[in-house]
């Protein structure tokens, strides 16, 4: 049976005893990853402080926690594109689920936006933090990602299946 051996705000662990074996799981929160594509045809990233983490900044894409009680994960993906870059999409598509399982538990939904309008809504983590936004053409994303000029992290694997989407 799975026992729970820690619970923090973000980050739940588990331990299950299995044929003399104990196996740990972590369980972190669901989440919706954006990537809004401008009129230019330009992905824009977000520079967000991360005072956690070393840089304390980071290159991303609009992302947040997915939380269920305020909607879908396409309404979360459209708020969360609000309170970051103060865009709203015309168009949100959803080009992949990601449902991890196994030591790492979660599910990441990924969009692609278009048609952005300007909407803003206040960031909750405080307008500070974000640093601000990035434009990139599809192509010169790819090779900051290839070349560690961006940090990678699950949502760079939301950007290899977008470009494969959008080369098809």
């Amino acid at each position: 049976m799975e026992k729970e051996v820690y619970k923090g705000q973000i980050i739940r662990v588990t331990e299950e005893e299995i044929g003399g074996i104990v196996w740990e799981r972590a369980y972190l929160p669901s989440g919706v990853i954006i990537f809004p594509i401008n009129d230019h045809g330009q992905v824009m990233m977000i520079e967000e402080k991360r005072p956690h983490e070393n840089p304390p900044h980071r290159i991303k894409p609009v992302s947040g926690i997915l939380e269920l009680d305020k909607g879908t994960p396409e309404e979360n993906a459209q708020r969360e594109m609000q309170e970051e870059i103060g865009f709203k999409a015309g168009i949100l598509e959803k080009f992949w689920t990601m449902q991890a399982n196994g030591t790492v538990n979660n599910t990441q939904h990924f969009f692609l936006a278009r048609n952005l309008t300007p909407s803003k809504l206040p960031n909750p983590d405080g307008e500070e933090t974000v640093m601000g936004v990035k434009f990139y053409d599809l192509e010169e994303l790819k090779t900051k990602y290839l070349n560690d000029e961006i940090k990678w992290s699950m949502s760079t694997l939301g950007f290899f299946r977008l470009y494969q989407h959008l080369k098809k």
